[in-house]
């Protein structure tokens, strides 16, 4: 099958929403009759629904949000748009172990429509559905080694949320040490996450990917799929094509790196704490499914670190999965 034979390609042709006649999708495919009611079906596997009506054509049950390219002029990065891959990640990740000059890679994104095998934290998974999600990895090179990197997955928090309240969302909060949550009337969920993955010696260069996940438009069944409460940047009062929202959150995440290499995380540790979720409250601290410490969130010091007040003094903690205790 050609690439203009694939379920992608008429996906294209009809992402907004108009029908359009067989006879036109057959000439812009190139494929014949059975041909094109095969890929009719085959977008059913990608959970969209292609509406066949007499006189009309073809189209879908509503109109689809795919990534412009040119939406994307004066990014900070070079990005690069895939249909469908595994996991944006996986694939920086193995450029840059791959690449005889890792350099080259340097400020080079990849967004994909449909992520097969997104991942989280600790090998969560993400779920994403086409149109209704932004999931993309960008690599960036320091000068330094990993050591010297404590705190960026908190860093890149921070251009996530000066990307998302310049497009005017309202309670946009970040937990430790790499989610974004959405706070209505004291109820947190889950609007986004962050994945930093690292390769390169210990002393420098090395080369981070940086993978970044946000609920745009959740449906009702895909909320019931992710597991946690979730929320997504409508409900926060963003309201943008995904085109723009990437162009917004590249474009701070470049100015945030650039900064990040020269100053580390403390030039952002402000900012991050007047956001953060749980400041002053009773949290719970685990690491592999084991209870590691409990108590009160103080936030975190100028390189990253979790500080919390449990009995005998205050503790710092370099990793582990955070949530609220229970009253």
């Amino acid at each position: 099958m050609s690439e203009r034979q694939s379920p992608f390609f008429l996906l294209r042709l009809l992402a907004d929403g108009k029908f359009r006649s067989g006879e036109v999708l057959r000439r812009e495919l190139g494929c014949s009759r059975a041909e094109l009611g095969e890929l009719v079906q085959a977008m059913d596997l990608l959970g969209l629904r292609v509406i066949a009506v007499r006189g009309r054509g073809f189209g879908l049950s509503a109109p689809v949000d795919l990534i412009r390219l040119e939406d994307l002029s004066g990014s900070p990065f070079r990005v690069e748009i895939l249909d469908e891959c595994e996991s944006t990640n996986t694939m920086l990740v193995a450029r840059a172990r791959s690449a005889a000059n890792v350099g080259s890679l340097h400020a080079s994104a990849i967004v994909c429509e449909r992520q097969n095998a997104g991942r989280g934290r600790r090998g969560a998974q993400w779920h994403s559905a086409i149109g209704t999600s932004l999931t993309f990895s960008a690599l960036w090179q320091f000068q330094c080694g990993a050591s010297d990197l404590s705190g960026l997955s908190l860093a890149a928090g921070v251009a996530v949320l000066r990307a998302l309240s310049r497009l005017g969302a309202k309670g946009v909060r970040v937990k430790w040490p790499n989610d974004i949550l959405l706070d209505q009337s004291g109820e947190t969920a889950k609007l986004g996450g962050i994945l930093i993955e690292l390769v390169g010696d210990a002393s420098g260069p090395c080369a981070a990917v940086i993978g970044i996940g946000l609920n745009m438009r959740l449906s009702g069944h895909a909320r019931e799929s992710i597991g946690v409460p979730a929320a997504d940047t409508a409900q926060a009062g963003v309201h943008v094509s995904r085109s723009a929202l990437l162009a917004a959150v590249l474009g701070e995440l470049g100015a945030v790196l650039e900064q990040f290499g020269r100053e580390g995380f403390a030039a952002f540790r402000d900012e991050w704490m007047r956001h953060h979720a749980f400041q002053g409250r009773q949290v719970a601290l685990r690491l592999a499914d084991q209870a590691v410490a409990e108590g009160e969130a103080l936030g975190v010091a100028s390189d990253g670190a979790l500080e919390l007040r449990v009995a005998g003094g205050i503790r710092q903690f370099h990793s582990g999965e955070l949530s609220l205790r229970p009253a």
